[in-house]
């Protein structure tokens, strides 16, 4: 599944990095190929997050220019702010230089620190990061536009330990008809275009969104909801998460960096604490390979 790129390897070749980021595969860095905040910042954020989170992570929304999820005076407010917004920068930057026009016109989602042990959190299934699953309805609706990914270890010592079971093709071949996107023929029993009342629902959103742009959340497709369902059965039913049919650890050493189109690939965050993550929402209309996203992989199944 992961698709390894030294330095300069993906210098050489950028084309090669989008191929297999389109391939859904995880594009894996053995070292972190953009700058990382200083030592320093670094950590501050690991000695002094873990303490003041509220939420399930500590993200910055570029949209509003603020950070959700933690309690704090001003000034760490203002560090951890600035700190992200610096971090997504880089971020951006290193996926124009890769992946070209694939970028084009994203909208960024988040840019968030993870400072707790994702192991033995005790979260709810469907919140739960430990359990093998693919993301859907991210920060609201995405209509089939792309779940791009970007992840750095900033733990300064241990590995951070991700398990998948195989790509969406593999999920929904797999498990399409038990968690009822398919039928028995292997056709898509539901709809995901959007009609009419959709399309009402995202214009009043968009209205709201003009007001307070975290609004867009409210958001919601036919798609996302096919999704959503596909997502919260890998979660909730007791003989997906017993089936180990194409399951693989794969280990992310200290400040090493790995994206992935999260749609697309199945996975589940099983240890470790302390990572950036990235999400931003690409426009499907920008891949080489449409036919590789979930929406369009859905579509070519409908009866």
């Amino acid at each position: 599944m992961p698709a390894t790129f030294e330095d300069a390897a993906w210098r050489a070749n950028p084309d090669a990095v989008r191929e297999a980021l389109e391939a859904n595969r995880i594009v894996y860095f053995p070292a972190c190929p953009l700058p990382l905040p200083p030592e320093d910042t670094l950590d501050f954020l690991r000695r002094e997050l873990p303490s003041r989170l509220k939420l399930k992570n500590i993200s910055y929304h570029p949209e509003a220019g603020k950070v959700s999820g933690l309690e704090a005076d001003a000034e760490t407010t203002r560090r951890v702010t600035e700190t992200l917004r610096s971090h997504l920068d880089e971020v951006q930057a290193f996926l124009r230089r890769v992946t070209g026009d694939l970028v084009e016109g994203a909208r960024v989602g988040t840019c968030s620190f993870r400072p707790i042990e994702e192991q033995g959190r005790n979260l709810k299934p469907h919140a739960s990061n430990e359990l093998v699953h693919v993301d859907a309805g991210a920060y609201g609706a995405t209509d089939g536009d792309r779940i791009l990914r970007f992840f750095v270890n900033v733990n300064p010592a241990r590995d951070r330990v991700w398990a998948t079971k195989g790509s969406f093709e593999d999920m929904i071949t797999r498990y399409g008809a038990r968690a009822g996107l398919l039928d028995d023929a292997g056709r898509l029993r539901l709809p995901i275009e959007k009609r009419g009342g959709d399309r009402l629902v995202s214009a009043l959103v968009a209205g709201l969104a003009r007001l307070n742009p975290l609004a867009t959340v409210l958001d919601t497709s036919p798609y996302d909801r096919a999704m959503r369902r596909l997502h919260n059965y890998m979660k909730d039913d007791p003989e997906f998460r017993a089936d180990m049919a194409g399951y693989e650890e794969i280990r992310f050493p200290p400040r090493s960096a790995w994206m992935v189109f999260t749609d697309g690939v199945s996975h589940a965050s099983l240890e470790r604490q302390f990572a950036l993550v990235t999400t931003m929402i690409v426009r499907r209309a920008r891949m080489r390979w449409p036919e590789r996203a979930p929406f369009n992989a859905l579509l070519a199944r409908a009866a």
